[in-house]
């Protein structure tokens, strides 16, 4: 694929995504971008797999120069992102420069892939968690993340879920209330609690150091506002809860002990596709393993949220061991918007 090809491609799927400006960025990257600079000749030139699925070279560059923005560091780039209205030559011009006088700073942010920290997407935990409480009354949770980036969503109990009846899930002071369009049936207003959380991450950010933070800002995009607050709100009472480590190792030892009276919930939200052969295997080999050992009274639930076809969204499916059988019962959620702004559930109760 060119790199004008790449880069239309991430700007349809920003645009489809709710930012306009970042489509505008992007597709004059993708007409505009061209050998005579290290920055630019990276891009080009880029020896791995430069797609949204793999290294995500658009995201890592839209990244960069936002960062210089929150970080007050350009005049000019800052003058042409929102909430101003530059045209596209301003625009475009204060990117050449940008490529010109930071380009050490480009060339680091191009170094690491993009990570972002979706608090919408916990509208999928709170939803599952909520009929899994449901359904094993009494008994707390022990959740664990993969590729868990700054482990915001690990604080899903923490957040409100605004439902179309009026009604509404989670703590009666929640730090934000997330409020989808949604589709479906309800889950049952359960008691949730949370007994420990732990997610793991290959290169976790830690929500309480400010270079992190700024690398999670400059991947929520500049003209949504709101997900910016949202992401605001989340670190507020965020703690380090995300080791740095290999999925499947991690996974395993996790699963090695289990507690009677807790429901172990592994959860990942589009994350699950970036895994390589080996760890997959583990992690899957993990959950095998833990299933067969599952009880009513300690349960293991698998909820991935990824995705998996040419539909839109991400599935949403539990597979769910309670003793019955070595192989989990599987039920179909539905499917939920990448950023969490729609949902669509199969299943209540």
């Amino acid at each position: 694929m060119t790199i004008a090809a790449l880069f239309v491609r991430q700007a349809e799927a920003c645009e489809r995504l709710g930012s306009p400006f970042m489509n505008r960025l992007l597709r004059l990257c993708a007409e505009r971008l061209t050998r005579g600079n290290p920055v630019a000749d990276r891009l080009i030139l880029w020896p791995g797999d430069a797609t949204a699925h793999g290294d995500a070279i658009a995201l890592r560059f839209a990244g960069a120069l936002h960062a210089l923005v929150l970080m007050g560091r350009d005049q000019a780039l800052t003058a042409a992102y929102p909430p101003n209205n530059a045209d596209d030559e301003t625009l475009w011009h204060a990117i050449e420069q940008a490529k010109t006088t930071h380009q050490d700073h480009l060339q680091h942010w191009l170094d690491s892939a993009p990570q972002t920290n979706e608090v919408r997407r916990s509208s999928a935990l709170i939803y599952a968690s909520h009929l899994l409480a449901h359904r094993f009354p009494g008994l707390a949770f022990r959740i664990s993340e993969l590729g868990a980036s700054a482990g915001l969503n690990l604080y899903f109990d923490h957040f409100g879920l605004a439902l179309p009846d009026g009604t509404r899930r989670g703590p009666n002071l929640p730090v934000l209330t997330l409020s989808p369009d949604w589709t479906g049936p309800f889950p049952a207003n359960s008691k949730i609690t949370i007994a420990d959380r732990r997610g793991v991450d290959l290169n976790p950010l830690d929500p309480t150091n400010p270079g992190d933070v700024l690398r999670l800002r400059s991947y929520t995009w500049p003209d949504q506002p709101d997900r910016m607050e949202r992401l605001a709100l989340a670190l507020s009472i965020a703690d380090p809860v995300v080791d740095r480590g290999d999925a499947g190792d991690w996974l395993e030892n996790r699963l090695t002990t289990r507690s009677e009276g807790q429901i172990d919930l592994i959860y990942h939200t589009i994350a699950w596709q970036n895994l390589p052969p080996e760890p997959d295997s583990k992690c899957r080999a993990a959950l095998a393993s833990a299933g067969e050992r599952a009880t009513m009274q300690n349960p293991l639930a698998h909820l991935a949220v990824e995705i998996e076809d040419e539909e839109p969204g991400a599935i949403m499916r539990l597979n769910l061991w309670s003793g019955a059988s070595a192989q989990p019962e599987i039920i179909d959620l539905g499917r939920i918007d990448p950023h969490g702004r729609r949902i669509q559930t199969q299943t209540g109760g």
